[in-house]
């Protein structure tokens, strides 16, 4: 997530974002985890879903909505917000086998 450093994004556990084919889909930065409900849009001529979504931060309940689009290669570009809280765009790319996880 821009706004962010890596370390913070990563503070709990590596930052993610998934989306499933049945509209759903989960996502995780600094202490916060959300479940999404995803609907398919085309923005700016780019394939991308808009959602709304609910989970918890440091325990508490959250919600908010967001959207991403596809750049290039599986690589999405997005904005996540908060209800009555905080909002950043994020950047994110596929995750393989190959890649390391906390450095490892």
């Amino acid at each position: 997530m821009s706004g962010w450093d890596r370390d913070d994004i990563d503070l709990v556990a590596p930052g993610f974002i998934g989306f499933a084919e049945d509209g759903t889909g989960e996502f995780g930065f600094i202490a916060v985890r959300g479940w999404m409900d995803c609907r398919p849009v085309e923005r700016d001529g780019r394939v991308g879903v808009e959602f709304t979504w609910e989970g918890v931060d440091e325990g508490g309940q959250v919600s908010g909505r967001g959207w991403a689009v596809v750049v290039d290669a599986g690589t999405i570009e997005g904005h996540v917000f908060l209800h009555l809280g905080e909002d950043s765009s994020f950047r994110a790319e596929p995750y393989g086998d190959g890649d390391e996880l906390d450095g490892q």
